[in-house]
């Protein structure tokens, strides 16, 4: 009998509305993902290129959001990893609100471990293919019938670090 470990790079379709049961605001920006360059690359001034997904090949792009629902101050703060064509266009600002609410489309959720000197933990990596305003979804890709259960206090971030 063997034992077989989970597969590598798992994304799991994940509702938005499960997650981010009182919705998501983008904070700032969304930007390119650019690849490491070391100190001998900008030395040799070798071009900046864009970081791509390992899945689909497509341009990653990265924005970060709030999450009023997170019970822990650390987990309030998200970010996203967009991989799409082109870079994803924010919703339009409503008028009176410093946050834009938003709606991820084609929603994944991928754990991942992390580690703090002897602590350990698994965080999750949130990952989209778009994003709308509340209400003007497009894609039903969001609300896929075999989705990711959002594990109690377990947190709902890319990256959930303590910084």
């Amino acid at each position: 009998m063997s034992i077989m470990g989970a597969p590598r790079n798992v994304r799991l379709p994940a509702d938005f509305d499960q997650w981010y049961p009182q919705g998501l605001y983008l904070v700032g920006e969304i930007s390119p993902v650019m690849e490491y360059q070391s100190a001998e690359d900008k030395a040799r001034n070798r071009p900046v290129r864009p970081r791509t997904d390992e899945a689909s090949g497509l341009p990653l792009y990265r924005g970060m959001f709030a999450d009023p629902s997170a019970e822990k101050d650390r987990e309030k703060s998200v970010t996203v990893e967009f991989a799409c064509a082109h870079q994803p266009v924010p919703p339009a600002p409503v008028a009176g609100v410093p946050f834009r609410p938003v709606v991820l489309e084609g929603m994944t959720v991928a754990p991942r471990a992390e580690t703090s000197g002897q602590a350990k933990w698994i965080t999750w990596v949130i990952r989209a293919t778009g994003m709308s305003a509340p209400g003007d979804v497009t894609s039903p890709a969001s609300s896929a019938t075999k989705s990711a259960s959002k594990p109690t206090g377990a947190g709902s971030a890319l990256e959930r670090s303590a910084a």
